[in-house]
């Protein structure tokens, strides 16, 4: 068993190489173009290159004493988040879990509170499953063979080929989202990359102009083409190291490209919160391990206003008035998918009910003294406005 443990060494040949620049040419356009196809994807990563020397992003936290779980850990961070507002995150996260071991063993709760706010926390759940996994499985040390580290959960495809690569200098394609872009302007590839069609076309892509040889600069080099100037909007084409390459640009298309998403409506999803208040605590009950922000504590959450009303009901043993429940503002908040509207419920009460323990999925969070527990922003925030606050409404649950 082959692990990584240090920072990047020459890549050595493996039987699960990926097909090489002609290959792919030759897949692309039949065999009299792979010779056109090879010089294309030569020309193409040369030019990247000799503008990653000078240009490209050299000093990001996770490029300074490269290891793979660095590495890893920055490129998990990086899916559907962009570089700026990840580095915070980052630097907090490696000096409270410096090493695989450190983040195998600590509690869940600890790994979601390092990532409260950074979003998408199915990562978060994944690092940490995977953490040890490659503690039990692989004694400590991040897979360095490509099926081993696609089976770790929460990495795909671009992932454990970006992870190999910038570790390692492994030739292994990538297909994140500033490559798709990149690789949909310069090939003119028309239509979604997110559909199953268009992605085979792109990996073929990214197979063929990623080289044989220097493939941990050439990734970098690609995805940071895409993030600094083959940007989404506002693409700097003129300062381009492949600009002349372009079919986009050539064609005076390069808005165009790549395809959009099928146009389709986001659906609105309604809740309540029941925020229960006794001085500065708040009771929180743990959200379960799949859905949205699974893992992470929140507050009691219904459907509507009357499945609210009958839970607190139910804690307290008898009916309660609607006025003495305070409507706080409502919270909105946007998902990949979706909108979520929520509407808080604050009730205070002076001595909790038997009904109300604490336990595994429930607990009183002191405002004061937060504990270091997983919470998505909208339910930190509203934890923090409420502090110390005096109760303006008291009930009391017996």
């Amino acid at each position: 068993m082959n692990s990584v443990s240090s920072g990047r060494t020459r890549a050595r040949p493996r039987r699960h190489q990926r097909a090489t620049a002609a290959e792919g040419a030759t897949a692309l356009n039949g065999p009299a173009a792979a010779a056109d196809g090879t010089r294309e994807a030569d020309g193409f990563a040369r030019a990247l290159l000799a503008w990653f020397e000078h240009h490209g992003r050299h000093d990001l936290p996770w490029q300074v004493a490269p290891t793979a779980y660095r590495i890893w850990v920055s490129e998990i961070m990086l899916q559907q988040t962009q570089v700026a507002t990840v580095i915070p995150f980052y630097e907090r996260f490696m000096a409270r879990f410096p090493t695989v071991g450190a983040l195998a063993t600590a509690p869940l709760d600890a790994v979601l509170h390092e990532w409260s706010g950074l979003g998408y926390y199915a990562r978060a759940r994944n690092l940490h499953r995977a953490a040890k996994q490659i503690r039990d499985d692989h004694a400590g040390q991040f897979p360095r063979e490509f099926d081993a580290a696609l089976a770790l959960p929460g990495i795909g495809r671009s992932t454990a080929g970006a992870i190999l690569a910038l570790a390692l200098d492994e030739r292994h394609a990538i297909l994140d989202g500033n490559v798709k872009r990149v690789l949909a302007r310069w090939f003119a590839v028309e239509g979604f990359p997110g559909s199953a069609l268009v992605a085979k076309q792109l990996w073929q892509l990214s197979e063929r102009v990623t080289p044989p040889r220097d493939a941990g600069a050439f990734t970098q080099a690609i995805m940071d083409l895409g993030a600094t100037l083959c940007t989404r909007a506002k693409p700097a084409c003129e300062r381009c190291p492949v600009n002349t390459g372009c079919r986009a640009r050539r064609e005076g298309r390069v808005s165009q490209f790549p395809g959009k998403r099928p146009a389709r409506t986001r659906p609105l999803r309604r809740v309540w919160w029941l925020i229960v208040r006794q001085g500065t605590y708040v009771l929180l009950e743990r959200r379960p391990d799949t859905g949205v922000w699974g893992g992470l504590w929140g507050f009691p959450e219904f459907a509507n206003r009357e499945l609210a009303e009958r839970a607190l009901e139910k804690l307290s043993g008898q009916p309660i008035a609607s006025e003495r429940l305070e409507r706080a503002p409502i919270v909105e908040h946007s998902f990949s998918h979706f909108d979520l509207e929520a509407t808080p419920l604050i009730v205070d009460v002076v001595s909790p009910s038997g009904a109300i323990m604490e336990g595994p999925q429930q607990t009183w969070y002191n405002s004061t003294a937060p504990a270091r527990i997983g919470l998505s922003a909208p339910v930190a925030a509203i934890l923090a406005r409420l502090g110390i606050a005096a109760a303006k409404a008291t009930l009391e649950l017996s």
